[in-house]
């Protein structure tokens, strides 16, 4: 570490690169459902790595990750690094902290009403052959939610506040009530969003674990030692006795189960981002008129981190999924069976050994920082190349790493490599003054659950209804033809969230 001190920012700075970095992950996650499927089936890399084209069918033996399997991490490590910045900013303004436990669980209550909800207003869940009603309908409940979750403006009267939020909840009550599904049910509360459900249980239990360790790390790292020890008594084979009952046991099965609790390895070590990034905002803002120190690195050496950062995401995407034919029996240590055939990673151990490698250079180039932004990019990169290598090293665990069924492997590889996005985000949003080529990373980011419902119920119908659905997907003839559509569609959404992130339009949960 150099001996000199680092100099706060000339302003105060704000996490832009966490909002491009949470915009990435839902846009991303929204182009993976876009893509086609069946005969026209892009390349392996583009799907799951454990569905694999032309079936896609799930191979729950199948090791590897790919671009799609790094979207839902990224998204709960921006989810975990939120929580300093939003419970510290509301201990600022000296809410009690109990007070703040009911702020967690009304958080908890909304998204576990969206998982609910956005499930059940989805067209084709409404409906196996959607018709011009089935759109309208599935149009009337996206917008039910804009009442239901948009956050109003403190200057409006608190009746007015209240008799909107209270006419958005009873249409989307009565739409609940109403609405009937092919299989001839209702409302059932087992017919929800996975995703939705997991992010429900780490807002919660992910804000309480950081209120309640903020101010010492060990505690923190201590609860997840646990979740680590629950996790690997229970899976992939249980060892029975009493955690293994406590494992499987729920109250209510349809939004809690102890098995989502593991996603903590993923947001613990956001929390701990999270921690960084808001010492990092708390000392730009306390000196902002402090001069600004000149940077000894220069273009090229910032440069260089970039390339290390996004570097690193490509050699382990590319060496962890790569897979070839093999002559050799599914016996040998690492060969593995997919239908009649066996295959071999053969990139496997280049690629570990090129990220070690790539972690020691980039160690290296964020040696002696400076600045405080500086500082901030040494320590992201000491935590992410910490939990890059324990999930390299626990790769071979589970016969490799795989998100589905996912993998103690598969938690810290992809927390580390959020880690370093972030930081590359950062470079170019910080340093290169390109905030304005990450734009629609950022507004997206800042209002992620509008595009996730907004996906299938407002974009996908209006084409629909406006015939253009039919029309592109007759025109897609090819699988380079269907995935165009499918960023189309994707694209699509961004610019309406953007538009509407931009007139300060945003969903509270």
């Amino acid at each position: 570490m150099s001996k000199t001190a680092p100099t706060a920012p000339a302003t105060a700075p704000r996490a832009y690169a966490l909002d491009a970095l949470r915009g990435f992950a839902i846009l991303a996650m929204l182009l993976s459902g876009q893509e086609p499927f069946g005969h026209l089936a892009l390349p392996a890399w583009m799907y799951h790595a454990q569905e694999p084209p032309p079936d896609h069918e799930w191979l729950g033996h199948l090791p590897g990750i790919t671009w799609v399997d790094l979207v839902f991490p990224f998204f709960l490590f921006c989810m975990g690094a939120a929580f300093p910045l939003a419970l510290s900013r509301r201990m600022d303004q000296g809410v009690a902290p109990w007070r703040l436990g009911l702020f967690i669980l009304e958080r908890g209550f909304l998204l576990g009403f969206f998982a609910l909800y956005v499930q059940a207003i989805r067209p084709f869940t409404l409906s196996n052959h959607p018709t011009t009603g089935t759109w309208l309908l599935a149009l009337l409940g996206f917008f039910l939610l804009f009442p239901v979750l948009t956050r109003l403006p403190d200057a409006w009267a608190p009746s007015t506040r209240w008799l909107i939020r209270g006419g958005g909840w009873a249409g989307a009550v009565l739409f609940l009530g109403l609405a009937h599904y092919p299989d001839g049910s209702g409302f059932l509360l087992r017919r929800s969003d996975i995703i939705i459900v997991v992010l429900t249980n780490m807002a919660v239990f992910g804000s309480l674990i950081w209120m309640l360790t903020r101010h010492s790390l060990v505690p923190r790292l201590g609860v997840l030692g646990i979740v680590f020890a629950l996790r690997m008594s229970n899976m992939p084979v249980p060892l029975g006795g009493w955690v293994t009952d406590l494992w499987k046991f729920s109250p209510a099965p349809w939004i809690y189960q102890l098995y989502y609790l593991q996603y903590l390895c993923i947001v613990i070590p956001g929390t701990i981002a999270g921690d960084l990034i808001l010492a990092w905002i708390r000392t730009g803002t306390a000196q902002v008129t402090a001069p600004m120190a000149r940077s000894k690195w220069s273009t090229g050496h910032y440069l260089a981190i970039t390339g290390v950062m996004f570097g690193l995401v490509l050699v382990l995407l590319a060496g962890l999924e790569t897979r070839v034919p093999t002559t050799l029996t599914s016996t040998t240590p690492g060969v593995f069976l997919l239908g009649e055939q066996t295959y071999l990673r053969p990139w496997l151990l280049p690629a570990t050994l090129l990220a070690f490698g790539l972690c020691g250079f980039g160690a290296w180039l964020l040696r002696a920082p400076v600045t405080y932004t500086e500082r901030l990019y040494q320590l992201l990169f000491r935590w992410g190349t910490y939990w890059l290598v324990l999930g390299l090293v626990l790769e071979p665990y589970e016969g490799g790493i795989r998100k589905d069924r996912a993998t103690m492997s598969y938690y810290f590889v992809t927390a580390g490599l959020a880690h370093c996005v972030l930081i590359g985000f950062s470079i170019l949003i910080d340093r290169f003054q390109r905030r304005r080529w990450l734009q629609l990373l950022i507004d997206n980011g800042q209002n992620p659950m509008i595009a996730y419902a907004g996906i299938n119920n407002f974009i996908t119908p209006v084409l629909a209804l406006t015939l253009l659905l039919g029309w592109t997907g007759e025109h897609a003839t090819t699988p380079w033809l269907g995935f165009l559509r499918g960023l189309t569609i994707t694209l699509l959404m961004a610019v309406t969230v953007s538009f509407l992130t931009r007139r300060k339009i945003y969903w509270r949960t």
